[in-house]
Parts: C-alpha cells; structure tokens; sequence
C-alpha cells in the first residue's frame, strides 16, 4: 500500500481545522492530527511537506460532458471529450458525467465508457441515464433498470425545460421520470435526483413548483442546473431551495450588462438571502458547449466549458473577502451530500484522499485524487492515456 504523509497542512474540512499532519494510504485518510510521529522505516511513505499551505477537498464538478458536447451548430461543433489533466488542474478529484443536447450520436454506452475510462486513469467518476430528450437516452431501455444494475449511473439528467432545445416535457412525463429516478435511489442507495438542465424560458421553474405542489415525491429529487443564467430564474431558484430543492449554480463567463448571475455573485446573493447554505451547489459544464442563439434559435456564437472554472470562481470569492469556509461547501461536502457520496466531499478520518493545496493566492499548487498525486507544485505529475505536454 502507498503511504503518504502530509505534514504542516492548514486544514479546511470544509471546516477550518488549523495546522494538521494526515496520513494517507489505500486512498482514504488514516489518520489526522497536530504532530505526527516519524514513521518508522518499513512504510516507506512519501513525505509532503506543505509548509502551512491550505488543504482543501478535492472539488466535486456535478456537470461535466465527459464524452464531450455541443453540436448545436452541426456536427464539427461537437466539442471534444476533456483529458484527465483538464480537471486535475483545476482541483477537480470527481466528476458527474452526462449527456446534453446530443444524446443520439453520443449515448448511454459511450458515456459509461468514458466514465470507467476516467476511473481507470485514477480520477473519481460517476454519471447520469438519460439526456436533454423525451424518451430518455437508456442502455437497458429503463431508467430505473439502468440505476439499479449500472454501477457508476446514479440519477438522470440532463433533462432540459424550459429550453427551444428541449422536448418541452408535460407535467406528468415529468413527474413519470422523477418517481422512477426517486424509487431506483430508493432501491440501491444512489442519488435519485432528476438534474434539470434550465434554459431561458420565461417559464423559468414553473414546471418543477407544480410538481412540488402535485405530487408526494420530496424535493430533493428535483436539481435545477444553470439557474444563474437569468437573475429572474435565480430568484425563482432560491425560493425552490427553501422548499427543499438543491440547485445549481454554472461558472460560466457572463458579460457586462448580461441579465444573468457570473457563479460568484450568484453564490454571494445565495448566502447572503439566509436560504439553507446547504442546498446550493457550483459546476463547471466542462465539455459542453455554451451557445449563445438568434431570436430564431440558431447559434450565434459559442464557448466552451471547463472544470478550471470552479478554482476561478472559488478565487475570485476569496478576492471578495468571502471566508473560505463558507464558500467551500458548495464545491466540496453539498454536492457530495446531494450525490450521496459519503466518502467525498470532506477531509476525515476514513474519508478518500481527495485533497488540494491551495497557495497563498488561491491558486492550486498540488492535487492528490485517492491519494495519489497529479499536480506537484503547479506541475502535472499524472496525464491521462492520450495526452501529451501540450495537450
């Protein structure tokens, strides 16, 4: 088994800690403490001194296009799959796979193929059935089938409302892919949540209050995604966390003037409204294309996401005077929480050792996935299969 020691570490668990060792080995935290003894000869454990550095967990994307997106302007718009080292960099330990607008050329096989690829290459990696489309994209032809015998999907999504994308689902096909997601989770302790991919329709999040307001099914089965992307729909968001809904929040760049929330303000307006801090959480939509569409629904132009956005919105909180416990928890121990991750999210006894040390910036200067390393001092020490240095 190899065995590391972290020495000299500020710890942020979320909860600031102070100055802590951890001992690490077999990918979960062994033990935590004020001093550690010197080790005796027969671990052999590597020793990283962190000379007073921040050490957070490592962060949890819940929305990431691991087969790659996009393709709304054709098929040369499909963006690529990212590379293992595209989240590594940005702290990123766990994804959430998923598909989005193209859920016909891209599949429910590809994506578990992409998700076990990332597993193998030793980063954490799960994913949802499903897609932006009515009938849902499936292997087994059941959603419910597909979360009770496929061990890495754990709930649905992205279903999209709201959106000229979308199939424009009823209430009741709604509610029909809610309880069978609810009941699946049921079934194998998985998540069971329906991700809800929210375009700008002024319908907004009507579609889910009526399916709060319709049915015994608990609101936590309900994630809204992208509700940032109008100030209006954010409103409407926050309401829906207070009836117990976790939403969340995209780090996506927002222009000057834009009638939309950048992931920062979004989340400063979230803890500043006294909603439960623990309902809200921060993605990237790494690998999927972030189109901007003409009054006639064609793509006018576009960018692309990545999981580096996550540590630039986390920056730029910190910049703002924001406690670094509090911001925390929306890239960390929420989504873990919300995903029923138990071993993600924290740093614990027991917990994986997902850890990042953050500089006196707030850059990231090491990353460690199941404690094994892949950033060193700024450097990528671990690419993935296909990578090269300039990738």
């Amino acid at each position: 088994m190899t065995m590391m020691l972290v020495r000299n570490a500020d710890v942020y668990a979320p909860a600031p800690l102070g100055r802590h060792d951890l001992l690490v080995g077999g990918g979960k935290v062994l033990w935590m403490g004020a001093d550690a003894a010197a080790l005796p000869p027969g671990f052999a454990a590597t020793v990283v001194d962190l000379a007073g550095a921040r050490l957070v967990p490592g962060f949890i994307d819940g929305h990431v296009h691991v087969t790659g997106g996009g393709g709304e302007a054709g098929f040369a718009s499909r963006v690529p799959a990212p590379m293992l080292s595209r989240y590594t960099r940005g702290g990123v330990t766990t994804v959430v796979g998923l598909l989005g607008t193209d859920d016909v050329a891209r599949g429910t096989r590809e994506l578990v193929a992409a998700i076990n690829g990332l597993r193998e290459e030793g980063l954490s990696a799960w994913g949802h059935a499903g897609g932006y489309h009515l009938p849902p994209a499936t292997i087994t032809g059941s959603l419910r089938a597909d979360l009770a015998f496929i061990d890495c999907l754990i709930g649905v999504g992205e279903l999209a409302i709201s959106d000229h994308r979308s199939s424009q689902p009823t209430l009741d096909e709604l509610l029909r892919i809610a309880s069978e997601t609810h009941v699946a989770g049921l079934m194998t302790g998985k998540a069971g949540i329906v991700h809800l991919h929210l375009g700008d329709g002024a319908r907004g999040l009507e579609l889910v209050r009526r399916a709060l307001d319709q049915s015994e099914l608990p609101p936590r089965v309900f994630n809204p995604t992208h509700v940032n992307r109008r100030r209006a729909l954010f409103d409407e968001a926050i309401e829906l966390a207070r009836r117990g809904c976790c939403i969340d929040i995209t780090a996506f760049p927002v222009a000057d003037g834009e009638d939309a929330w950048s992931a920062a303000d979004a989340l400063v307006r979230y803890l500043d409204s006294g909603a439960p801090r623990g309902r809200v959480t921060v993605s990237s939509d790494a690998g999927g294309c972030l189109p901007c569409f003409d009054e006639q629904g064609r793509v006018c132009s576009m960018d692309v996401g990545h999981s580096g956005a996550l540590i630039e919105t986390l920056r730029e909180l910190l910049a703002r005077g924001v406690a670094l416990e509090d911001a925390l928890p929306a890239f960390t121990c929420n989504v873990a929480d919300l995903l029923r991750l138990p071993g993600k999210g924290r740093i614990a006894v027991g917990a994986d050792a997902d850890l990042v040390a953050l500089d006196a910036d707030g850059a990231i200067s090491d990353v460690f996935a199941m404690g094994l390393p892949h950033l060193r001092q700024g450097a990528v020490v671990r690419r993935g299969t296909f990578e090269t240095q300039d990738t």
